[in-house]
C-alpha cells in the first residue's frame, strides 16, 4: 500500500504545469514517482529484518592431559677430562740422554719415559758410599776405644773425664755414619731419577724436550710430556640453581644420593646418550658469577676413544620417579614471552590458559603449572581459532613424539601464532 505522504511528496516535487504540457502526461509522471519510491522503501525494510547467518562453529582436533609417572629428565654440555693428569718434569739436573716412547703412545705405570745422563750422579752415588764406610770404621774405632777404657776407669787407671770424652767420641761417630747413611740414600735416589717413568698408566703426549737438551729441577722446570690416564674419565658439567635445589630435594644433598641418579653421555660422533655412567659428586658452593653448581660424572672408556677436552652432551634424571602432566607439543602456543593453551570446556567454547611449561619426557611436554588431569586441549586447529570462539572437537590421543636426538630437555621455542595472540590481548583488554 503506498504511503500518503510520499504521495504528497510526489506531487510537490511534480514540475509545474507548463503552457502546451497536456495533464495526462503530468499524471503519468507522478505515478511513475510512487512507483520508484514505493519500490525503495519496501526494499530497505526488508534489508533492516534479514540479519546475516551466524558462522559455524571450527572444527578442531582435541586431547586430554595425560598424567603418568615419570623421570624428568634435564640435558647439560659438559667437557671430558682425565681423572688421572701429571705433567712429566725433571727432579734432578742433567742432559736428556734418550726418549723411550713414541709421541701418543700408551704406557703402563712404571714404563721408562727419559734418561738423564746417569754419570754424575753414579760418581756422587760412589763418593757417599766411600764416605760412609770412613764413618762407619770412625764408629767401630770410638766403641773400641770407650770399651777400653770403661776397663781402665774399674782398675781406677783413668779418670771418669776420659770416660765421658770416649762416650761423647762414640756419640759423634754414631751421627756422621748417620749422615753418612743420608748421603748414600741421596745419592741413589738422585741416581734413580735419571730414569724418568710414568707414574701411572695411560696416553702420553710429545716429547717437549728432546735427546741433548739440558733440563733442571724446581717449579719453572720445563715439562718434558704429559701423561693422562683413559679409563675411566670425568664428565663435568653445570646446572642451574633451580635444577640443584630439585635434585637437592630428591636426596642428593651433601652427596648422599648421588649414586643413584641416572646419568647419561653422548659425543658427536653418537646419536642420543648412548653411554651410562654415575655421578660422583656436586660441588660445594654455587658461582655467584654463573649461578651454576659444578657437577662431576664418571664414564667408562672401553676402547679409549673418548679424550680429555671433547665435548660432551650430558642428559641426568631425578633419583626418584614423580606424577606430571604431559602434553603434545602442538597444543602450546606462544604469545610474546608467555606460553598458552586452549582449553575446550563442556560448552565447547575455546578458552584461553597460560601454562609453565619444563622439559620433554618420552616425546611429550612437562606442564608444571595451569592445567589439570583430563582436561581437552586443542592440539590441531590452534591457528583457525580465537580465545572464546565456540568449536565442533574431534578426541583424539595425546601422542607422544619422539625428541630429536641431542636436543636440550628445557622448554623449546614453538612457533608464534599472531593470530591467537592478538585475539588474546584484545580479549583481555575488554575484560
Amino acid at each position: 500500500m503506498t504511503d500518503p505522504q510520499s504521495f504528497d511528496s510526489a506531487l510537490a516535487a511534480a514540475p509545474a504545469v507548463r503552457p502546451g504540457v497536456s495533464r495526462s502526461t503530468i499524471a503519468l509522471v507522478t505515478a511513475g514517482l510512487l512507483v520508484v519510491g514505493a519500490a525503495g522503501f519496501s526494499l530497505a525494510g526488508h534489508a533492516e529484518k534479514v540479519a546475516p547467518p551466524a558462522a559455524a562453529p571450527t572444527a578442531v582436533t582435541v586431547a586430554a592431559v595425560l598424567e603418568r609417572s615419570i623421570t624428568e629428565w634435564d640435558d647439560f654440555a659438559g667437557r671430558i677430562e682425565a681423572v688421572e693428569r701429571v705433567d712429566i718434569r725433571p727432579r734432578i739436573a742433567g742432559t736428556i740422554d734418550a726418549v723411550h716412547f713414541q709421541d701418543g703412545q700408551m704406557v703402563k705405570k712404571g714404563d721408562r719415559l727419559f734418561s738423564i745422563d746417569p754419570r754424575p750422579y753414579q760418581a756422587d752415588l760412589a763418593r757417599a758410599e766411600a764416605a760412609r764406610s770412613g764413618a762407619l770404621a770412625h764408629a767401630a774405632l770410638a766403641k773400641i776405644e770407650l770399651d777400653r777404657t770403661r776397663r781402665l776407669l774399674d782398675e781406677h787407671a783413668v779418670a771418669q773425664r776420659e770416660l765421658d770424652q770416649r762416650n761423647n767420641g762414640l756419640l759423634e761417630a754414631d751421627a756422621i755414619l748417620k749422615a753418612a747413611d743420608a748421603a748414600v740414600l741421596t745419592a741413589r735416589l738422585n741416581l734413580q731419577y735419571t730414569e724418568i717413568t710414568a707414574p701411572v698408566g695411560g696416553r702420553v703426549s710429545r716429547a717437549e724436550i728432546t735427546v741433548g737438551n739440558l733440563v733442571a729441577p724446581g717449579p719453572t722446570a720445563p715439562v718434558l710430556t704429559n701423561l693422562v690416564s683413559v679409563s675411566p674419565v670425568y664428565v663435568n658439567f653445570e646446572v642451574d640453581e633451580p635444577t640443584y635445589l630439585r635434585y637437592a630435594g630428591n636426596g642428593t644433598l651433601g652427596n648422599g644420593g648421588v649414586n643413584r641418579m641416572p646419568v647419561s653421555m653422548g659425543v658427536a660422533s653418537e646419536e642420543g646418550y648412548p653411554r651410562l655412567g654415575r655421578v660422583k659428586s656436586f660441588d660445594n658452593h654455587v658461582d655467584t658469577g654463573s649461578g651454576t653448581v659444578r657437577v662431576r660424572a664418571v664414564f667408562d672408556n672401553p676402547g679409549s676413544t673418548l679424550a680429555p677436552g671433547m665435548y660432551a652432551r650430558v642428559r641426568t634424571g631425578e633419583a626418584s620417579a614423580r606424577v606430571a602432566l604431559l602434553i603434545d607439543d602442538k597444543a602450546v602456543g606462544t604469545d610474546q614471552d608467555k606460553k598458552f593453551v586452549m582449553v575446550v570446556g563442556a560448552d565447547n567454547k575455546a578458552v584461553y590458559r597460560q601454562v609453565a611449561l619444563g622439559p620433554i619426557v618420552d616425546g611429550l611436554r612437562v606442564v608444571r603449572k595451569g592445567l589439570a588431569r583430563d582436561e581437552r586441549l586443542v592440539v590441531n586447529g590452534l591457528q583457525r581459532i580465537r580465545p572464546n570462539d565456540v568449536v565442533t572437537p574431534t578426541l583424539v590421543a595425546m601422542e607422544a613424539r619422539p625428541a630429536p636426538a641431542g636436543s636440550l630437555a628445557t622448554v623449546a621455542p614453538i612457533a608464534p601464532i599472531a593470530l591467537v595472540a592478538k585475539a588474546a590481548r584484545r580479549t583481555a583488554a575488554l575484560n
